[in-house]
């Protein structure tokens, strides 16, 4: 048996953990920049509050109806993930986090020790809801597609109360006779729009396909997905995730900025971040990309970016940071309104298998790395930063609703009087 346990709105519902005041509330949270809607409470979406919507497009409609606004808040959500990500593992004997707000979970050798799925996967919610404060729901499959179908029933279908189990082929094609083809895992609208043409209307025509029909008009992927839906197991997680081949740090700026110094800055900072995320994976970096550009938008469109090639593969900050000064004067063209900008490792290189050149000096600094990341990691990131990626309001990314660091600032920690 499988699971998929998610949380209902994550990002939405996370602000609700540390300010009960807005528990009742409809809240919405922005994008980057405060760009668009990305997640949506199930108190704003009976408003008909969409998804994706450009909030200035939608701002007075929010205001109508007092919904709550919020920026994301990137540490509160990561933080929270890990605590719910570890109270739901003590469920199983394996589980897989496939993404900020879900878990796979597998049990095989649960299934003579649980006689009710139903009041085990309400276990699950009730102990991640007392822990952490997060709505979850719990989705039982026998094979991890079902289960995730099953997830989506026991979240948006109605007769479902937070848990739903597709264990036989009564509940299977209850289920799946209700799902649309696009709620089936793996298949997005494209290809969601090629299988309609040929009258395949639901989830559950879906799972009546041929297997091996499906392969030679699509690919082995549907044919997977087909298998799945009638209970037959095709797909597994590796026991390790595989390291990134490559390592991006990109964003739109805050405002437009002409300024030299600004933007530097902003590619700097963003160089910092790829640096901190290839020791993370104990990468070392090879190539880095290094790019800015100004709004596509724009009548006079202008983008430039160059490769710096490090003389020996390094993670060193300090390093890194200065490679943009090396590259940047290259990049940067007076009189242009820049809008986004980024690095990028492009060409990265284990740690533990990297060959070093015994005739060179290494560039790499272990220790002071570790340091580094060590204070961040204790007081905030930010806390220790190189000079020339230094926060500046007029690159820095636009967050005018962003709530308290409840986990990571110690001046927003909720304090309890009593």
């Amino acid at each position: 048996m499988y699971a998929l346990v998610d949380a209902v709105a994550y990002y939405a519902s996370a602000e609700k953990v540390f300010d009960p005041s807005i528990r009742r509330k409809a809240v919405v949270v922005l994008t980057n920049n405060d760009g668009c809607i990305c997640a949506v409470c199930p108190n704003a979406r009976r408003l008909g509050v969409p998804k994706f919507k450009p909030y200035f497009q939608i701002k007075n409609f929010l205001a109508k109806h007092n919904v709550v606004i919020r920026s994301s808040n990137y540490e509160l959500y990561a933080d929270l993930s890990d605590k719910m990500m570890n109270v739901i593992g003590r469920f199983c004997d394996n589980q897989y986090v496939y993404s900020i707000d879900e878990s796979f979970l597998e049990f095989k050798n649960y299934n003579s020790l649980i006689d009710d799925w139903h009041q085990y996967g309400h276990k699950i919610r009730r102990a991640v809801w007392k822990e952490t404060r997060l709505p979850v729901g719990v989705g039982f499959g026998t094979t991890p597609t079902l289960a995730k179908a099953a997830n989506h029933a026991a979240k948006k279908l109605s007769g479902f109360d937070g848990v739903a189990i597709i264990d036989d082929d009564l509940s299977r094609k209850a289920i799946l006779s209700r799902m649309s083809l696009t709620d089936v895992w793996g298949i997005g609208d494209r290809l969601g729009n090629k299988l309609s043409i040929l009258g395949i209307k639901d989830a559950w025509d879906l799972a009546n396909q041929s297997p091996r029909i499906m392969r030679n008009q699509f690919s082995v992927l549907v044919e997977r997905t087909v298998n799945e839906l009638n209970g037959v197991p095709c797909l597994s997680w590796d026991e390790v995730r595989q390291d990134k081949k490559e390592i991006f740090s990109t964003r739109s700026l805050g405002q437009r900025i002409t300024d030299y110094n600004a933007l530097k800055a902003a590619i700097t900072s963003h160089a910092c971040i790829v640096a901190r995320k290839a020791r993370q994976q104990r990468s070392l970096i090879k190539r880095l990309l290094v790019f800015a550009s100004s709004s596509p938008h724009d009548e006079n469109y202008y983008k430039k970016s160059l490769i710096y090639e490090f003389p020996a593969a390094t993670d060193n900050t300090i390093k890194i940071a200065e490679a943009i000064s090396y590259v940047f004067d290259s990049i940067y063209l007076p009189g242009v309104n820049f809008y986004r900008c980024g690095a990028g490792a492009i060409e990265l290189e284990n740690r533990r298998f990297y060959q070093q050149d015994m005739f060179s000096v290494s560039i790499n600094n272990p220790k002071l790395m570790k340091c580094y990341d060590k204070i961040n990691k204790r007081y905030g990131k930010g806390t220790v930063e190189v000079a020339a990626a230094g926060q500046n309001e007029k690159w820095a990314m636009r967050r005018n609703f962003l709530s308290p660091s409840y986990t990571s600032k110690w001046k927003d920690i909720p304090k309890i009087i009593c």
